[in-house]
């Protein structure tokens, strides 16, 4: 098959400010945590206004975990989240001693369902995590005020959520305790590692930020570029490795330029998409005005219709697809430490039966949009 006609899930664009941004970086002689990290983070700050505060870190998984460590996650206490995301919405929550506790999605949204979360509180129930699947905003007016009434922290897995708009306002923005974004090479925005961290309590980002970078209590940065010698410091808890560098923050500032430019884009391909599916046998994803569109996930509509094989006819002919996601409580660590059984959450795990991602990504081409989907309609006819 020519290259020319082969369809990748994604390609990261990157362009010539990110590459220039990178070698200035590299010239500095800065190259850990410095003066381009705090850049990337004020500018982070700016975009998502509200009066937060942002912390760059090497992944949102670590962002994660210093979040719910901050709001006072511990051994024996349980955090509500959902079974259809990536396994370290759940795993961070293991890091600390706590339990996830699963609630079932929606059927059109794949979000967390807050009509299901009340019965899931216990006693031990100490905050909700919910995940913005795809970049569709969960429902947050309703978890928020559920969880102000059980006293519970919120914090929001965005990692698929910049630039998310929940009734006006920006992911990130709103009254949860923290949110956190990633900047993995298929993201929205890209550092090809990376996260950020955003609040609008100081306590919480000071504390993330003690234990960003080994539970010292002054930050390094600062401590290498005084005016008078200050090499002096206290490790004040035993913290963690997770400071994000001046390199890969090089690549977010520029990234971060771009980010409504890319949402735009992913948009109009997703519309196209929704437009060209409509005669097929397929259930299109949910659209929402704020929605930031880092997937297309469509659903099979036949069940006669092996999901799988479809995925292996369309590499078959050059389009590369994925499944986002494998719900958690079938995956082997969870299912065997809390006993869960396939239909323990049935629209989950219908979703999973179905789901394919199609490739989406900025500057794919109409052309390549028309490929997919006529290819998408070939192999639906053989399988």
């Amino acid at each position: 098959m020519d290259a020319k006609d082969r369809v990748p899930f994604f390609v990261p664009a990157i362009g010539d400010e990110e590459i220039e941004e990178v070698v200035r970086s590299l010239r500095s002689g800065w190259l850990t945590t410095g003066p381009q990290t705090k850049e990337f983070e004020q500018r982070f700050a700016e975009l998502i206004g509200g009066g937060v505060q942002a912390l760059a870190v090497n992944s949102a998984t670590s962002g994660l975990h210093l979040a719910l460590e901050a709001c006072g996650v511990s051994a024996g206490d349980e955090v509500i989240t959902t079974p259809y995301t990536f396994t370290a919405t759940a795993e961070v929550i293991r890091y600390l001693g706590a339990d996830p506790v699963f609630v079932d999605v929606k059927a059109d949204t794949l979000n967390l369902d807050p009509e299901q979360i009340e019965a899931a509180i216990t006693d031990s129930t100490k905050a909700i995590m919910p995940v913005h699947f795809a970049g569709y905003p969960c429902e947050m007016n309703e978890i928020l005020e559920i969880a102000s009434r059980y006293e519970l922290r919120v914090i929001e897995d965005a990692a698929h959520a910049l630039p998310s708009v929940y009734e006006g306002a920006l992911i990130g923005s709103l009254r949860s305790d923290a949110t956190v974004f990633s900047f993995y090479a298929t993201k929205p925005i890209t550092t090809g590692e990376g996260g950020m961290i955003c609040s609008k309590d100081p306590e919480i980002l000071d504390r993330c930020r003690t234990m960003r970078l080994h539970g010292i209590s002054r930050d390094a940065f600062d401590r290498y570029t005084a005016d008078k010698p200050s090499w002096s410091y206290e490790v004040v808890a035993p913290g963690f490795k997770y400071n994000l560098t001046d390199i890969a923050s090089s690549i977010g500032i520029h990234q971060l330029k771009k980010v409504e430019k890319f949402r735009d884009q992913r948009k109009e391909l997703a519309y196209k998409y929704t437009e060209l599916l409509d005669p097929f046998p397929v259930k299109t994803p949910a659209h929402c005005v704020g929605h930031a569109w880092h997937l297309y996930v469509i659903r099979l509509m036949n069940s006669d219709v092996s999901r799988d094989e479809v995925i292996a006819e369309l590499a078959d002919q050059g389009i590369s697809c994925s499944v986002h996601f494998m719900p958690l409580h079938l995956q082997p660590y969870w299912r065997d430490r809390y006993n869960f059984q396939d239909l323990d959450f049935p629209n989950a795990y219908d979703a999973y039966q179905r789901a394919i991602s199609l490739p989406l990504f900025p500057g794919m081409t109409n052309q390549q949009i028309n490929r997919v989907v006529n290819c998408l309609g070939d192999s639906l006819d053989q399988c």
